[in-house]
């Protein structure tokens, strides 16, 4: 299997987030994904979540990156420097967060993290194949468990080590 991958470094402003999609949405048009392909649109809005979470909830630069398979299937990763797994939330009605990894959930075909140096890397990937309208969340078929992929021996501690004298906004790792 052939893989094409490109990266781009995230700066931890949240404004870097339009800057990730505007990348995004010209890799995706040289990879042969035209702009108006809703698979298009779904990768984009996956990219927007998952670089959103990165910058927001570690404060810390990340990397975004796409492979593109040979078979037409696309994997997205955004690597970031905290080592706490992801934790999906359920946002009630006028909640202005905590989406995120529900709309991660219903749109991509699967979806996991893993340890990655010091950090992790959550990734997510389309079947460009397969349909891509976007499911109800908790509708059959679309809840997928979320796969961790940890070293024998290797434990992931919520929080993770932090320097002593470091201080540490709740929610966020140092960089």
């Amino acid at each position: 299997m052939q893989v094409l991958q490109v990266q781009l470094e995230v700066g931890p402003d949240p404004a870097e987030v339009g800057r990730a999609r505007r990348w995004a949405r010209s890799r995706l048009a040289g990879s042969g994904i035209g702009e108006d392909e809703p698979l298009a649109e779904t990768l984009v809005l996956l990219i927007s979540e998952l670089v959103t979470n990165a910058v927001v909830h570690t404060g810390c630069p990340a990397v975004l990156r796409m492979l593109f398979a040979a078979e037409g299937g696309v994997r997205v990763e955004v690597a970031d420097a905290s080592d706490r797994p992801p934790k999906p939330r359920h946002a009630e009605g006028d909640d202005t967060n905590g989406r995120g990894l529900e709309l991660v959930d219903g749109l991509a075909d699967r979806w996991g993290w893993q340890p990655e140096g010091l950090g992790k890397s959550i990734w997510c990937e389309v079947d460009r194949a397969a349909p891509v309208a976007p499911a109800p969340v908790g509708a059959p078929g679309v809840a997928v468990t979320p796969v961790v992929t940890v070293a024998p021996g290797v434990a992931v501690a919520p929080g993770g080590p932090v320097a002593p004298g470091v201080p540490v906004t709740p929610g966020r790792v140092p960089c």
